[in-house]
């Protein structure tokens, strides 16, 4: 991927929505909700402060996430989608 996010900012690859319910029922793509969860594909070098100095990213290459239903901002790169957004959008890092 040629894509490297700057300063605060992570990239991820959001997971799968859902196809079927726990029933079975097959959901349409009309009807699928965006999935609040991703992977961790690239980060930024760290939020750089006023007086000069850049405090490190939390976030690291693998972390599976959680956000917000309409955090970041989508784009397609060489046909995959992913999220570009700060750090401080993500609510958590899913551990296991």
């Amino acid at each position: 991927m040629n894509l490297s996010p700057l300063h605060d900012r992570v990239i991820v690859k959001p997971a799968t929505p859902e196809e079927t319910t726990k029933g079975g029922i097959i959901i349409p793509d009309t009807a699928k909700e965006k999935p609040m969860q991703g992977k961790v594909v690239a980060v930024g070098s760290g939020k750089v402060a006023e007086d000069g100095k850049v405090t490190p990213m939390t976030l690291k290459v693998g972390d599976t996430v959680l956000y917000g239903k309409y955090s970041g901002t989508e784009v397609s790169v060489e046909g995959d989608d992913f999220l570009i957004m700060r750090e401080g959008d993500v609510f958590a890092v899913i551990n296991g």
